[in-house]
């Protein structure tokens, strides 16, 4: 049987939604976990239960844009500097962790106080 696009697009969504379970599954401290595209669309994405989200929709579709372009244009200086591992964004209230892979975007956030670069170990074992 041969897989139209549309089937092969079904099953890159539900590997993306099992990373993001997966990655929820990693720490406690993980909040959201999702994958972006590079128009700032969101593929995946799910909160911990019981977690009230930061952010309005309309300042998430916002973040889910600019995310995503800034680890774009960081692209260029990837040949001087090394690829890049991953963004960390340290708010007062929360921390963001954005792991680029392919032409997606991991969005990941976390307590602050949490082990940032324990978290983001187990997350490249899993993307």
């Amino acid at each position: 049987m041969v897989k139209t696009p549309a089937d092969k697009w079904n099953v890159t969504v539900a590997d993306y939604k099992k990373k993001c379970q997966a990655i929820l599954e990693t720490s406690k401290d993980v909040r959201y976990a999702g994958v972006i595209n590079s128009y700032g669309r969101t593929l995946a994405g799910f909160i911990r239960p019981g977690i009230k989200p930061k952010l309005a929709r309309e300042d998430a579709k916002n973040e889910f844009f600019i995310v995503p372009a800034l680890i774009s244009m960081r692209k260029d200086a990837s040949e001087s500097l090394g690829k890049m591992e991953y963004v960390l964004l340290q708010h007062h209230n929360i921390s963001i962790l954005a792991l680029q892979k392919d032409s997606v975007t991991y969005y990941i956030s976390i307590n602050k106080k949490a082990d940032s670069e324990k978290i983001v170990s187990k997350i490249h074992k899993i993307i």
